[in-house]
């Protein structure tokens, strides 16, 4: 199934990051090949930064990693969603979820 996924022109694909038990959306952030390799291969979420342009491991200054549970891929294989057992809070403001506001 891996070699299935389709990352975007940018070597990226978006990955939905969940609460196991609530279901809640915790974030949505990016992962190119080496990320997600790293996430299957530690067991908790790693990330591509667009912004620094490098990897990031979830929680690695923070302590709110992300445990992984399970990695579910969409039917056009261009979308994860990364169920997860988080550690702490997944918004760099604090807050449980980055989707804490309302339009």
């Amino acid at each position: 199934m891996k070699d299935e996924i389709k990352f975007d022109a940018n070597g990226l694909i978006p990955a939905i990051i969940q609460d196991s038990k609530t279901k809640e959306v915790l974030m949505m952030a990016w992962m190119n090949a080496e990320s997600l390799q790293l996430t299957l291969e530690t067991g908790e979420t790693v990330f591509w930064s667009r912004s620094r342009r490098e990897i990031w491991h979830k929680g690695a200054t923070s302590g709110n990693v992300q445990k992984v549970v399970e990695i579910r891929v969409d039917c056009d294989a261009d979308t994860l969603l990364v169920l997860v057992e988080p550690a702490g809070p997944a918004c760099h403001t604090g807050e449980r979820t980055c989707f804490y506001r309302s339009l």
